[in-house]
């Protein structure tokens, strides 16, 4: 079993801006690993976990692949085989799907560290279509980043475009 930090710590100690929230993913481990190490799950049906002592989320590494319409309909994998490289691939932007290890290392597959030296917000895979939430992140993000200079990416503008065209949009609901 491996822990990670990921996400939003990661990118944003990269740009050396404050940050709160810790979000770990833990790799090759069951439910009921964490279970025996004192976590508690937090829903049934999702394997996130809180840290005994921190109470920090942790959550087993997974996979994503959609079955349906909208931001719902997904088939989640969360089997100790899923790979770090794995989980990260299911991630909104590159400058989100990056890691730390405990010695500080960053893992970085897919040149989160380049954009955001580039000042981009380039979406991980083609999977990024199967969320409508995604281009409401991005706009998000753009908005967020926008005084450090950061512009959306052609290729992620033009997916983006795609999707509203594809109406894909219409399936979000306002609490999202």
């Amino acid at each position: 079993m491996h822990t990670y930090l990921v996400g939003g710590a990661v990118r944003d100690a990269l740009l050396n801006r404050s940050f709160k929230d810790h979000d770990w993913v833990v790799i090759g481990a069951t439910p009921n690993d964490m279970l025996a190490q004192g976590f508690q799950q937090v829903g049934a049906d999702f394997p996130v976990f809180l840290h005994p002592k921190t109470q920090e989320e942790y959550a087993l590494a997974r996979t994503e692949r959609k079955s349906g319409k909208g931001y719902q309909g997904f088939i989640c994998d969360f089997s100790p085989d899923v790979t770090l490289e794995d989980d990260l691939l299911r991630r909104d932007l590159t400058i989100n799907a990056m890691a730390q290890d405990d010695n500080g290392n960053i893992i970085d597959p897919f040149n989160g560290q380049q954009d955001l030296n580039d000042r981009l917000l380039r979406h991980v895979s083609p999977a990024f279509k199967e969320d409508p939430l995604r281009v409401l992140r991005v706009a998000r993000f753009a908005a967020r980043f926008a005084s450090l200079g950061f512009n959306v990416a052609e290729e992620t503008m033009a997916l983006m475009k795609a999707m509203v065209n594809d109406g894909e949009l219409e399936h979000l609901v306002a609490e999202r």
